[in-house]
């Protein structure tokens, strides 16, 4: 099954789940209580750390949830913040940090990528958490849109079309979806 967030980012092929760290784990779990899939595929968005280009298509299977409160060790969790899901057939590139927050400071992002961290969105550590916790093999397939800069959601506005028709080629050369 393949799953989007929605909103900005609906595809015909795909069932959206939510925006944010919360819609998306409520609608991810219910349906997986009702209708549980063999397999998930998350398609989105992405704003890179630095190390990704615009435009670049990025495959993981690990999520995290570090705020940027921790890199400025202003915070602690006492839970396990990074999560890698089952997955037998992506290869995993990639840590992708999500928050219901957009970076905007890109001084911070050299710190992201000493723990490892390449991208950010929204959505993916609470949808690795759900499929962790009812043990379906995930992946996420992600798009850059932006850098994780004072520029970010302009970037990510002017380049969104764009971005969701090369990650749809991806898909489509990957055979995950059938062409138009």
């Amino acid at each position: 099954m393949i799953v989007c967030a929605g909103d900005m980012e609906t595809f015909p092929f795909a069932t959206p789940i939510g925006i944010g760290l919360i819609n998306s784990a409520i609608n991810l779990t219910r349906l997986c209580l009702f209708d549980k899939p063999d397999y998930l595929i998350f398609i989105g968005s992405a704003g890179s750390y630095g190390e990704y280009k615009i435009f670049d298509i990025v495959e993981s299977s690990s999520g995290a949830n570090v705020e940027l409160s921790f890199l400025e060790d202003k915070s602690y969790t006492p839970i396990d913040n990074v999560i890698k899901t089952q997955n037998a057939t992506f290869k995993d590139q990639t840590i992708v940090n999500s928050s219901n927050y957009i970076t905007t400071d890109f001084t911070l992002s050299k710190q992201f990528r000493d723990y490892g961290i390449g991208l950010e969105n929204m959505e993916f550590f609470s949808l690795c958490t759900i499929a962790k916790e009812f043990e379906i093999p995930m992946a996420g397939i992600f798009v850059v849109t932006n850098y994780t800069d004072q520029n970010a959601h302009n970037d990510f506005i002017n380049n969104h079309k764009e971005a969701l028709q090369k990650l749809t080629q991806y898909l489509e050369n990957k055979k995950l979806i059938l062409k138009k």
